[in-house]
């Protein structure tokens, strides 16, 4: 029976998958609805999971769907539906071998590394860490490298297409507001970038089979699986087409033996074979112990592990400040997204996928460096120099697909406290340069900072009670180097009281005739 369209059907899946995830990071006209982000991430593992261990719903179960779906046919999870594995292969594709020698051969599993890898990340992950998660996870490393390397490439083609296309006055573009990403982003990012190809580059799925915790604990199970790409002795001839195919290395043509916790069900040795030596059958597993026993070796120390495991509207007067302020505005503790409840559930959940931070129309949420500690490098953290939280906005509570930042309805998000305006006097340009300013006042959306007559001046004023910490007033403080009002973060958020709208009678005579 020829089964070579297993791999059509395979690169179909794949491609969709792979294109789906990165237009979610590289959207930069806001094109995808929000409400259809998370259905679009459900099968996508490590969120999936983080999100179920947290809530136990069915809706956020995809993980299990994943495990279910290995258990029947293998790690297909990691040939279609992974995003960093398709990546993987389109590097792997860059490389064009054109002799059969500059192929693939069999490798011996490296079982002490992957094993390994995956058991520090657990451990790691039940101390209450996601550190390790935060560098290994593929979809978050994808993420990453979708948000911080690929999207300003985008955005710099877009804007230099539009501005040749206004040109000639075609007006079918517009130009992107882009506040750009921490430089250390781009440099880890661009590191993972280089690991990944260079791996896949040489060794195909190496990264795949040896690094990644998820396909090590999903080849625990692939190893049972129901249906297997096993060898038909009766029309091999051991010509080692098939092996040299292998992007996992996990084919031994000489011994007719197939690694399947390896294999990560491409197909393509089925399109490569030119006997139909290879087959695609039911086979439960038969304990069988005689096949490269060594490979058992360090698996069995490890138990099979549990399932439980846009831009800112700028002030329209710019004030020139000539005298430097001289009083530090470092933070205690830096702000997370509304609806990420507090500092502790957001550390727990989030592994720095960067969805959020490709999403947010304002770019106030950045990836950060030491903020959270180096453990939680590049964790997304409101960075009030890039941008500020807008008022009318809750994108990044319905993308996130771990619920590090968890479902909050908008009229709750604008109460929603996730810090507290802080005034620094001897900073302000109103009193070290006696000149009028306002900025922070005037981009306030609650109007928890306003302007006071004090000392015959206009000073801004704090009401704590009814700032939200969206920091549009350290945003808009032209103050250098320190700023004048900066956001001091919730640890904990909490709840602010409701802006105070003034109401205006305006009586109106309509007996009194019209002007004209």
């Amino acid at each position: 029976m020829n089964i070579a369209f297993l791999r059509k059907i395979r690169i179909v899946i794949s491609l969709m998958f792979f294109f789906v995830a990165l237009f979610l990071f590289i959207d930069v006209y806001n094109y995808i609805p929000q409400n259809i982000f998370k259905p679009l991430l459900f099968l996508q593992f490590v969120p999936s999971l983080l999100t179920f261990l947290k809530y136990a719903g069915l809706a956020s179960a995809g993980f299990i769907f994943i495990i279910l779906l290995t258990a029947f046919f293998g790690r297909v999870y990691c040939s279609s539906i992974c995003p960093m594995g398709t990546l993987i292969d389109i590097f792997n594709r860059l490389k064009k071998r054109k002799r059969i020698k500059e192929r693939f051969d069999f490798a011996k599993p490296h079982n002490i590394i992957r094993y390994s890898i995956l058991a520090i990340t657990i451990f790691v992950f039940f101390i209450g860490s996601n550190f390790t998660l935060i560098f290994l996870d593929p979809y978050s490393n994808f993420g990453k490298i979708s948000n911080s390397i690929i999207k300003p490439i985008v955005v710099a083609i877009n804007n230099n297409l539009n501005y040749v296309l206004e040109k000639i006055d075609l007006f079918w573009l517009q130009t992107i507001d882009y506040a750009g990403t921490s430089v250390y982003a781009v440099l880890i990012s661009a590191i993972i970038v280089l690991v990944v190809f260079l791996l896949s580059f040489t060794n195909g799925r190496l990264f795949c089979n040896s690094i990644c915790p998820v396909g090590s604990l999903l080849s625990l199970i692939s190893k049972f699986s129901i249906f297997k790409i096993v060898v038909d002795e009766s029309n091999c001839v051991s010509c080692g087409s098939c092996e040299k195919y292998c992007k996992a290395q996990c084919i031994d043509s000489k011994n007719k033996f197939i690694d399947f916790s390896r294999c990560v069900s491409c197909f393509d040795c089925f399109d490569s074979c030119p006997t139909s030596g290879l087959k695609y059958e039911l086979s439960f597993p038969k304990f069988k112990m005689k096949q490269n026993p060594e490979r058992r070796n360090f698996v069995k120390t490890i138990s099979l592990i549990s399932i439980g495991l846009m831009g800112f509207q700028k002030v329209s007067k710019k004030i020139e400040v000539y005298t430097k302020s001289k009083i530090s505005d470092a933070k205690k503790n830096y702000s997370t997204p509304p609806g990420s409840k507090n500092l502790e559930n957001f550390l727990d959940n989030c592994t720095a996928c960067h969805l959020c931070v490709s999403a947010c129309p304002t770019q106030v949420i950045q990836p950060s460096l030491n903020e959270f500690g180096i453990f939680n490098l590049l964790t997304p953290v409101m960075n009030y120099q890039k941008g500020y939280c807008n008022y009318d906005c809750n994108k990044c509570i319905e993308v996130c697909p771990t619920s590090a930042i968890e479902p909050l309805k908008l009229e709750k998000k604008k109460l929603t406290q996730i810090g507290k305006a802080k005034f620094l006097k001897d900073n302000c340009v109103v009193y070290t340069q006696k000149t009028d300013c306002g900025a922070c006042a005037e981009h306030c959306p609650t109007k928890a900072v306003h302007m006071v007559l004090q000392e015959n001046l206009r000073v801004p004023k704090v009401e704590e009670e009814i700032c939200i910490g969206c920091g549009a007033c350290e945003h808009a403080c032209p103050t250098i180097p320190y700023k004048a009002i900066y956001i001091e973060g919730n640890v904990i958020h909490k709840l602010a009281k409701a802006p105070k709208i003034k109401k205006v009678d305006e009586k109106i005579d309509l007996k009194e005739d019209f002007p004209f």
